[in-house]
């Protein structure tokens, strides 16, 4: 029986991959607790079963009860977890701009040392052309 519901746990998982991380995190709690609500000792529920007393009722009824409550603490959590991680659409967008900033000042600093490196070959040039000139003169 263990292994019917292990298979039927890990088939639900798998055809709900196609969902968003939320709904994935609510489908895993959903099969926390599909998986652990058989795990109540089994006297207690034959003891509902045999017992004319409603207080073993009551037992069984506030275990699943704390169970529910710590499975949506825990929901809880993992949501608050993922809002976190996700940062804003103003923060990404700020992230962004501050990269393309930092692109466009690396790429402005090599065009700037690119024309200083042509500038200076223009003088070189420059030179060896008045040199050139200058030697034809003479002849």
């Amino acid at each position: 029986m263990a292994q019917q519901q292990a298979a039927a746990v890990d088939q639900q998982l798998d055809s709900q991959s196609g969902q968003s991380p939320r709904e994935d995190m609510i489908s895993c709690v959903t099969a926390l607790e599909a998986a652990l609500l058989p795990c109540l000792p089994a006297r207690e529920l034959q003891a509902i079963d045999r017992s004319p007393h409603p207080s073993h009722q009551i037992d069984v009824e506030r275990h699943a009860r704390d169970f529910m409550e710590a499975a949506k603490k825990l929901q809880l959590y993992f949501i608050s977890l993922q809002r976190e991680d996700q940062p804003t659409k103003v923060e990404t967008l700020r992230k962004e701009i501050a990269v393309m900033e930092e692109e466009l000042k690396t790429k402005n600093d090599l065009i700037e040392k690119h024309q200083r490196l042509i500038q200076g070959w223009r003088n070189d040039l420059k030179a060896q052309l008045d040199k050139h000139n200058n030697e034809l003169e003479r002849v």
